[in-house]
């Protein structure tokens, strides 16, 4: 397996259409690393880049401590899985999977046997002889992971490789794509618009944007600080509350926090994730809590609580959702797991939120 680090890499279409802007990313040794994005945020050119079916404008791509900027797709020793699986369908399940051996000029005992060996480490054994057409999507999903399985490659690129899959058969093959990646000791970067799936399954996310990387870190790091408004918005639901900074607070555990008054008067205190950035008193910023991270709570704390009244609640079992709108008229979105008490709408609540799970953003 191999580490990849992308240098400075740019890639336009045409005069209008910037795609990467300079994008600098490091996927470490046998790491499963997921580009996470909406719609047209850079995320499949950049694994375009790396597997050489794009060149980029501008920019080095390394493997390991090999430079495969120039070197022709056939020759970086990775497998990409497309969306599509791009299956052969007049060929059997294991004529599709040996092509590539078959392009390789590998032949005899040896093609058999790797070809075997593959379809056993997908959970496919005994399907060699079937047609394409015969099965299901996740399958055939299956299939395409054993076809770029077969070459034994260092890197494996997956494009969406879920998308086209019902719901329950996407939940299966997260926890069979991790399984994969890791038994064969594969370094993987995985394109993807589905922030659970990414959350679930990722060693490492880049949350990209407008052809840049806007955050790298554990899915633990990105989504409990977001670095910036967008990034808390796209990996999940949030509150977002405006404020001034009132007080700096020093806090070791979780680096530079400050405290904030709203302009109803509510005191917030968090941490400020974004680095570089240290507001002063009388800054204005914005203030992110997630609904799970809200509780009912009246025992009058003075910081991180919030007071308004219930609007409506959707009730989904394990799970109650509430809306609840505060005292200064912002909405405000709440989550309470194994709920044993229903609070009823106009019902006055009071909110709160710890410390650690308020974050300070730039507005």
């Amino acid at each position: 397996m191999n580490a990849i680090q992308i240098e400075g890499v740019k890639k336009s279409y045409g005069k209008d259409v910037v795609a990467l802007k300079g994008v600098n990313l490091h996927v470490g040794e046998g790491e499963l690393f997921f580009l996470l994005g909406s719609s047209g945020c850079g995320k499949t050119t950049l694994l375009r880049t790396i597997a050489g079916l794009e060149d980029p404008d501008e920019g080095k791509i390394f493997f390991g401590e090999r430079e495969v900027t120039d070197v022709p797709t056939h020759k970086r020793e990775a497998a990409m899985v497309f969306q599509s699986y791009a299956l052969w369908p007049h060929m059997s399940v294991g004529e599709n999977v040996a092509f590539g051996l078959q392009e390789r000029g590998i032949q005899g005992d040896e093609l058999v046997d790797r070809t075997l060996e593959a379809l056993k480490g997908v959970r496919l054994e005994g399907y060699e002889d079937r047609r394409v057409d015969q099965l299901s999507g996740g399958q055939q999903q299956r299939v395409a992971l054993a076809r770029a399985l077969v070459v034994r490659p260092k890197c494996l690129l997956l494009d969406e490789p879920l998308s086209n899959l019902d719901a329950q058969l996407r939940l299966e093959m997260r926890t069979e794509i991790r399984r994969i990646v890791k038994e064969f000791g594969l370094t993987a970067v995985y394109v993807t618009h589905d922030q659970e799936e990414a959350l679930s399954v990722a060693d490492k996310i880049a949350v990209m944007r407008d052809g840049h990387i806007a955050q790298v870190g554990t899915p633990e790091d990105v989504y409990r600080s977001p670095r910036s408004k967008h990034v808390a918005q796209f990996m999940g639901e949030t509150n977002f509350l405006t404020g001034k900074v009132d007080w700096i607070v020093h806090d070791d555990h979780r680096g530079y926090c400050v405290r904030v008054i709203s302009a109803a008067g509510e005191i917030f205190q968090g941490h400020v994730t974004e680095p570089g950035w240290r507001p002063e008193v009388e800054d204005s910023v914005v203030v992110s809590v997630r609904p799970e991270a809200l509780r009912f709570d009246d025992s009058g704390d003075v910081i991180n609580q919030v007071y308004g009244k219930v609007i409506e609640r959707v009730y989904q079992g394990a799970t109650i959702q509430y809306l609840v709108q505060s005292d200064e008229g912002v909405y405000i979105q709440v989550s309470e797991l194994n709920p044993r008490h229903l609070r009823e709408p106009n019902e006055h609540v009071a909110l709160t939120a710890r410390q650690l799970d308020v974050v300070m953003l730039k507005p």
